[in-house]
């Protein structure tokens, strides 16, 4: 496993030199400004005094990695004017909140936007800026659910699988917002560009991760039944099966020149049922599961290595950094004793690297009033510490 290089700091990335104001929240906002800052922005989070309360050490929060903190107290008189000295000088602002509460607050897009009109305003929510659902309460499951593409997920028999909140928040959240900002960004550098308001609803990302399915659905070529298609389990050949010691093994050698490898591995290249028969893919899919548990997780993982089978021992968030690919590529480092992925993607000349730990709420208050030329945040901490 790797640890950060290049000097105590690390390389900064190509967003060197971008200044980004995140509006302290949980989920897919924290998660949006970290990359930003993984790639080099220098990302200053307004924290609120007495924290998130979301029940995590900020110390092991690594959504808050490469970013730097500074205590607002956005409901004190004098909390919107200092946040607006720090918009006054930034590329960029995140904030999470549902919809109107920025306003309430005094730092809503129209507020920033006239102290900077350049300025890219994110705003990530579930539900989005409108609609019947935008002033409602809701999570990743609720939004991923809404969208269909939660019904796509799991076997026909169960329920629908919860995929952590990597599906809504972070892909269909996260990920379309940082793309946002930084197309508007780019908009607002040309010589005619002006800032704007980037509206990110994990809703329409959530649903726009599903662009082949539909285009599949609507070609014929996709049911609309969850565990009945070629990716979604429905396939005996591009699934998950277990082994004789309780593991699994991720199969999916989906073109046929890799599918005639890996019924030969497996031992059943003689026997197995013909793939091209649907009606029969219930029972290849139970002569591969017996075969399976047939040896243990490391035994199959030995007959697979080195091969164009497209098989892969599935491993737990801890054994995962030990993988002698994953060491290779560094996809995981050490920083501050907390094993963590490693910024993504990659760049030729501009590399990017883990700078820093978790900012720690306010410890970096002088340092950014110093930086950012906004004296008020000093007065800030002394009112917000006493």
């Amino acid at each position: 496993m790797a640890t950060t290089g290049n000097g105590p700091d690390g390389p900064r990335g190509p967003l060197a030199g971008v200044r980004v104001v995140e509006l302290a929240g949980i989920g897919p906002g924290p998660f949006a400004a970290m990359l930003l800052a993984d790639l080099g922005a220098d990302v200053v989070r307004v924290d609120r005094p007495g924290g998130a309360g979301i029940g995590i050490d900020p110390a092991k929060d690594l959504t808050n990695r490469n970013k730097r903190s500074v205590l607002v107290d956005l409901k004190d008189p004098d909390g919107p004017a200092t946040v607006l000295d720090l918009v006054a000088r930034a590329d960029i602002l995140i904030e999470g909140y549902r919809p109107g509460v920025a306003e309430r607050l005094g730092v809503g897009p129209d507020a920033c936007l006239a102290r900077n009109p350049r300025l890219v305003y994110g705003r990530m929510t579930g539900w989005g800026q409108d609609g019947p659902l935008a002033d409602r309460a809701g999570h990743d499951i609720a939004y991923i659910a809404l969208t269909g593409t939660l019904s796509m997920i799991g076997r026909p028999d169960e329920p629908p699988t919860v995929p952590a909140n990597l599906v809504g928040d972070y892909a269909g959240g996260s990920l379309y917002l940082v793309v946002g900002v930084l197309a508007a960004l780019q908009h607002a550098r040309t010589p005619d560009g002006t800032g704007q308001v980037v509206d990110a609803a994990i809703v329409d990302g959530a649903a726009h991760l599903a662009m082949m399915i539909h285009g599949m659905l609507a070609a014929g070529g996709w049911q609309d039944r969850r565990g009945s298609n070629l990716l979604d389990g429905g396939c005996p050949f591009y699934g998950s099966y277990e082994t004789s010691d309780g593991g699994h093994m991720a199969v999916g050698p989906l073109e046929q020149r890799f599918y005639e490898e890996f019924v030969t591995l497996l031992g059943i290249a003689g026997t197995a049922p013909d793939r091209g028969d649907l009606a029969r893919w219930d029972e290849l899919r139970a002569v591969v599961a017996a075969r399976f548990r047939t040896r243990t997780r490391a035994e199959w993982t030995e007959v697979f290595e080195g091969t164009d089978a497209c098989v892969a021992p599935v491993l737990s968030l801890r054994e995962a950094p030990h993988h002698p690919h994953l060491a290779a590529r560094s996809t995981f480092v050490d920083h501050g004793g907390l094993t963590q992925p490693a910024p993504a993607p990659r760049f030729s000349a501009t590399p990017a690297s883990v700078r820093g730990g978790p900012a720690l709420p306010g410890a970096d208050t002088e340092a950014v009033a110093a930086d950012w030329a906004v004296p008020a945040l000093r007065t800030t901490r002394k009112d917000t510490t006493d």
